[in-house]
């Protein structure tokens, strides 16, 4: 395989606010390509630990690799490291109630599984329909298209997608089937909902989102999430969250609202926090990264 590129989102901004304390514990619930958890890393101290999750096997040992060489350059005042091959929605029979001085999740897709073929997240590169994040287990998005009746593949097109067309791109895909590439699904839904005057993404976007959202539960994977935090953190503990489309990013607002309410959390930004334009040029998809952080009372 080949060293993808892996550029963090938002990365200064995570670090303001996440105001990672020496000797403290940390848990990256998103751990990715190690991006931000190098940093965080690099803060910490021999005294601090880090936990990192991640289901995707290919990303973990990517990143254990990253953290390895982190490792190396810097000796004895690397932190305890500790890496969990799980999904974040576990992190609670993971981590010690009220241990966590911050925990970060990053929902977007890294660039391993975007840029990789083999892995169907892109319809850029025809590869084989799969889209799991974790490849050792669970439905495909081969299997989903190919077997959902046409209603329910409407429906969460719809829902997932908020794909206002999903009714014509479902009745095409049942009509296209078998499908099992991601250029075929690709095809069969710009015929079906081709580009309209103004339209600023490719036409299948909403459709690939939706399937990738249904085959991994993203949703329910951040619900369990934000749920869990409060009782991991400890007091002044901070939770920040990045969220790549509206649908995570509405979960995250009205969470840390009714928490923020509630007594549980103090909200540290009012609005999102998203990219600058430097970062949008040096690093197109910060482009949809939205940011949210609070700090538990």
């Amino acid at each position: 395989m080949r060293k993808p590129q892996h550029v963090p989102v938002l990365l200064d901004e995570v670090m303001e606010y996440f105001n990672v304390r020496p000797g403290g514990v940390y848990a990256d619930a998103t751990l990715g390509l190690a991006g931000h958890s190098s940093e965080i890393a690099r803060r910490l101290g021999p005294k601090g630990t880090l936990i990192g999750f991640d289901r995707d096997p290919e990303a973990l040992a990517l990143a254990k690799a990253r953290l390895d060489e982190l490792r190396g350059e810097l000796g004895s005042q690397m932190p305890e490291i500790r890496l969990v091959p799980k999904a974040f929605s576990e992190a609670a029979s993971e981590i010690e109630p009220g241990s966590l001085d911050g925990l970060l999740a990053d929902f977007g897709v890294s660039s391993l599984q975007l840029d990789e073929a083999h892995r169907g997240f892109s319809f850029r590169t025809d590869g084989p329909l799969d889209m799991r994040m974790d490849t050792r287990t669970g439905e495909t998005a081969e299997q989903v298209v190919n077997q959902e009746d046409e209603n329910e593949l409407a429906d969460l097109i719809y829902e997932f997608g908020e794909e206002r067309r999903s009714r014509r791109i479902a009745r095409a895909i049942v009509r296209a089937r078998p499908i099992t590439t991601t250029a075929e699904l690709a095809k069969v839904v710009s015929a079906a909902a081709p580009a309209m005057k103004g339209d600023k993404i490719h036409p299948a976007t909403r459709t690939f989102q939706a399937l990738r959202i249904r085959v991994n539960d993203e949703l329910g994977e951040i619900r369990t999430l934000l749920e869990s935090a409060p009782s991991l953190l400890k007091p002044g503990g901070r939770l920040v969250l990045i969220s790549f489309h509206s649908l995570e990013d509405r979960l995250v607002k009205d969470a840390f609202r009714e928490a923020g309410r509630s007594g549980v959390y103090e909200v540290l930004t009012k609005k999102p926090v998203v990219a600058g334009e430097e970062e949008e040029r040096r690093n197109p998809r910060s482009r949809s990264a939205k940011m949210r952080a609070v700090v538990k009372i």
